[in-house]
């Protein structure tokens, strides 16, 4: 639909004027479609094609922020895309370019069995392709893949789970401010997380139970998929170089994109066939989660919600509420 919006206009005009600049704004195409791009022709008379599927940033079931309107909701986005390779039956494989330090564990779980459902659909071939960082959720969603490739400095690994809250009551006290929470007689983990009070025993424990069962759903996508030799070595958390995870076991080799993508096309006997990707360069719409939003973690005690808020440096919204399969300091 060719259009313009006035409101836009208006607002851009208001913020320029008088700063001593002019800008041109232009009407464009606006599709809510994917629209499926050739980065890389292929050879002969074949219509054969390899789809690149990007797997980037903090991996979240939630629409982030951006200019004036929302940033397109990633897991959404995944699920489309697998959904149209594999409705093409000219699309023989799927690179998955992974650029991830991770994301929450819900998003990181549901992308690795859209990539499980693709491959028992349609048995076409996977490829993860790393390139500067594929830890944590990242690397889970990976390990549903066919192979794994790193670039020898990439940083892969960082498998575990991570829970973290701050502690404000001290400082509140001093500042003479005091928090109160009113809550049921039953509810007795109902704020549990707070930033607001100290964590007590009682809460840690349910905490790490949720944690540690999580991490043994980690442990067990590894496990089934990779057969590490020293699990214990590759489950401590700890970031590992491409070259060095190959050693142990957490990839099948070094190599850059090309290098994947030339593995597709020979697992996928497609030697001649071109690279594509899948855009949508305007609007926002796409699969059944396009519109959903992380649930928020519940006590299974007592099926109580809990929450606390989570910022990491760098970000300029706070992360949604919950457990993540995210690699510190990223």
């Amino acid at each position: 639909m060719r259009s313009l919006s006035v409101a836009l206009a208006t607002v851009c005009i208001f913020l320029c004027s008088g700063c001593g600049s002019s800008y041109l704004i232009t009407p464009v195409d606006n599709t809510y479609e994917l629209q499926e791009t050739t980065v890389k022709p292929g050879h002969g008379w074949t219509s054969d094609k390899v789809a690149i599927i990007e797997v980037e940033g903090m991996l979240s079931d939630t629409r982030s922020g951006g200019f004036l309107q929302p940033q397109e909701n990633p897991v959404s986005l995944f699920v489309q895309q697998m959904d149209q390779a594999a409705d093409d039956d000219a699309v023989k494989a799927v690179v998955l370019r992974v650029n991830s330090p991770g994301g929450t564990v819900t998003a990181s779980d549901l992308m690795y069995q859209v990539v499980k459902r693709f491959k028992a659909k349609t048995h076409k071939t996977v490829i993860a392709s790393i390139q500067e960082v594929g830890a944590s959720g990242a690397y889970y969603v990976s390990c549903a893949s066919d192979k794994i490739i790193a670039q020898d400095s990439s940083i892969v690994g960082s498998i575990g789970v991570i829970f973290n809250t701050v502690d404000v009551a001290d400082t509140m006290s001093k500042l003479g401010i005091r928090s109160e929470t009113v809550k049921d007689e039953k509810g007795v983990l109902k704020d549990m997380g707070s930033p607001f009070h100290h964590m007590t025993e009682a809460e840690r424990q349910v905490m790490q139970s949720m944690i540690q069962e999580d991490y043994a759903q980690f442990e067990n996508i590894v496990t089934s998929n990779r057969h590490p030799p020293d699990l214990a070595a590759v489950t401590t958390g700890q970031v590992f170089t491409g070259r060095t995870a190959v050693k142990l076991g957490l990839i099948d080799q070094t190599g850059i994109l090309e290098d994947a993508i030339k593995l597709a096309k020979d697992m996928s006997h497609a030697p001649d066939a071109a690279v594509i990707m899948y855009k949508r360069p305007y609007g926002y719409e796409g699969s059944i989660y396009a519109s959903s939003r992380l649930p928020m973690p519940h006590d299974q005690t007592l099926g109580q919600p809990f929450t606390v808020n989570l910022n990491v440096p760098g970000l300029s919204d706070p992360l949604p509420t919950g457990f993540y399969y995210l690699a510190a300091g990223w």
